[in-house]
């Protein structure tokens, strides 16, 4: 998604994505959800990336996402 708007010129998707595959990569888990959290707002109802950047890149990036906070989710329930 960085590349896509890199190519399409959106500055602000630029700086809002950027450090979001590093931190998703790099983030203990108990900070995981944060970033996680932070890129699923990208789709926001009023403002979304989904606006800027194309079907084939955005819905991906989407899907991933949910999987990944539905894991987390389930990680929290069997530690409880």
């Amino acid at each position: 998604m960085v590349a896509a708007a890199r190519d399409a010129g959106h500055e602000r998707w630029i700086r809002y994505l950027e450090p979001l595959p590093d931190r998703l990569r790099d983030d203990d888990i108990a900070d995981l959800r944060k970033t996680a959290m932070r890129a699923r707002s990208a789709y926001g109802p009023k403002d979304s990336v989904r606006d800027a950047l194309p079907w084939d890149v955005t819905e991906p990036f989407l899907d991933a996402i949910d999987r990944l906070l539905k894991e987390l989710s389930k990680r929290e329930v069997t530690e409880i």
